[in-house]
C-alpha cells in the first residue's frame, strides 16, 4: 500500500476498493475482475486530473514523499562499481551527505548526495539528510579529487537544509557551505546537478552551483522551505502554504526564472509510485547532459558556470 498525501484520500479510496476486490478474487468467491478494471482506469483518470492542477504546497509534499526514491537508490542502480568514500580528513564522517567514486554508463565519475534514509533508524542515522560541516568538507574534499583527476561530478541535491544545531554552527557550517559553493565554482570537470526532492536552502546550494541543473517533475527547490519563511514573515505555521506559493518554489517556476536548465518527467503520481522509472528517467538526462559538457575544456566550464549564476535574476520573466 501507497503512503497517501491528503490531497490523495479519493484516490486512496478508489485503490482500497481495488485491494478489497483483488482479495476476494483470491480467495475464489467471485469473479472481480471486470469490477477491478473500471476501478483501475477511475483511479488513472484521477490521478492525471490531481497532479496536472497541483498546487506549490502539494508539490512540496510530494518532493518529501518518504517513498521517493534517494540518493542511494539512484547511486544503486545508475553508478555501477561504487565505491564509497567518507570522512572529511579534519573531523569525522558525515552520513547525511554520502560520495564516492565509480561508473556511470561505461564513465568514471565522482558521486555526491544529500541521503535523507528510508525507514525511521534510517533517516535518524543519516541525520534526515542535514548535513553539518564535516559533510560540505567531505564533499569538497570529492571534488578537488575529481578535478585533480580529471571526472565529471554527479550531485544528487534531497535535503531540507543543512543542520542548524550548535554543534554544526560552533565548527563553522556557514564557512563549509561557502567553501563548497566556491569549490563547485573552481572546478574544471563538467559538474551536473539533479534535484530529486527537497532542495533546501544553502544545505542544497553546496551541491548545486552546476553546469547543468535539473530538477524531477515534483520536486522543489528554495533559499529557505515554506515552514520557516512562513514563522519568519507572518510568525505563523499555518501560512505556510501562502509561502508555498510567493517562494517560486517549483520545477516549473525555477525553470521560467532561468535558475535550471532543465525538468525530467516523472511517473504518473509521483516518482514514489514508480520508482525505477524515475530513476532510469533521471540517468537518461544525465547522459544527454554529460555527453554535452565532456567536450568541453575545463577552462570554458569554469567560465561558462560562472557566467551562468552571474546572470540569474538578471531578467525576470513578465
Amino acid at each position: 500500500m501507497h503512503n497517501y498525501l491528503d490531497f490523495e484520500k479519493p484516490i486512496a479510496d478508489l485503490e482500497g476498493k481495488i485491494v478489497e476486490l483483488c482479495h476476494l478474487s483470491s480467495d475464489g468467491e467471485v469473479d472481480t475482475e471486470d469490477e477491478v478494471t473500471k476501478l483501475q482506469a477511475k483511479v488513472d483518470k484521477l490521478l492525471r486530473q490531481t497532479y496536472a492542477k497541483l498546487s506549490p504546497w502539494q508539490k512540496t509534499q510530494i518532493a518529501r514523499h518518504p517513498d521517493r526514491p534517494h540518493a542511494v537508490d539512484y547511486i544503486k542502480r545508475l553508478i555501477d562499481d561504487f565505491t564509497y568514500l567518507a570522512g572529511d580528513r579534519t573531523f569525522a564522517e558525515d552520513p547525511a551527505i554520502v560520495g564516492g567514486l565509480g561508473r556511470f554508463r561505461g564513465s568514471s565519475v565522482v558521486v555526491i548526495g544529500n541521503e535523507k534514509g528510508a525507514d525511521t533508524n534510517d533517516r535518524v542515522a543519516h541525520n534526515f539528510g542535514m548535513a553539518r560541516p564535516e559533510g560540505y568538507r567531505k564533499a569538497i574534499r570529492l571534488m578537488e579529487l575529481a578535478d585533480r583527476f580529471h571526472l565529471p561530478v554527479i550531485t544528487f541535491i534531497d535535503t531540507p537544509g543543512a543542520y542548524p544545531g550548535v554543534d554544526a554552527e560552533e565548527r563553522g557550517q556557514a564557512e563549509a557551505i561557502a567553501r563548497s559553493i566556491k569549490t563547485c565554482f573552481q572546478i574544471k570537470t563538467p559538474l551536473i546537478s539533479v534535484v530529486i526532492g527537497e532542495g533546501g536552502s544553502g544545505g542544497a546550494m553546496a551541491l548545486g552551483a552546476a553546469n547543468s541543473v535539473t530538477m524531477l517533475e515534483h520536486s522543489i527547490y528554495s533559499v529557505i522551505s515554506p515552514e520557516g519563511c512562513a514563522s519568519i514573515l507572518w510568525r505563523d505555521g499555518e501560512q505556510s502554504k501562502n509561502a508555498a506559493d510567493s517562494l517560486k518554489l517549483t520545477a516549473q517556476d525555477l525553470l521560467r526564472l532561468g535558475v535550471i536548465e532543465g525538468i525530467v518527467d516523472e511517473p504518473l503520481g509521483g516518482a514514489h509510485r514508480s520508482p525505477e522509472v524515475a530513476i532510469m528517467a533521471v540517468g537518461d538526462n544525465i547522459a544527454g547532459n554529460l555527453q554535452d559538457l565532456v567536450a568541453l575544456d575545463g577552462g570554458v566550464l569554469k567560465s561558462r558556470r560562472r557566467e551562468k549564476f552571474l546572470k540569474i535574476g538578471s531578467k525576470i520573466p513578465e
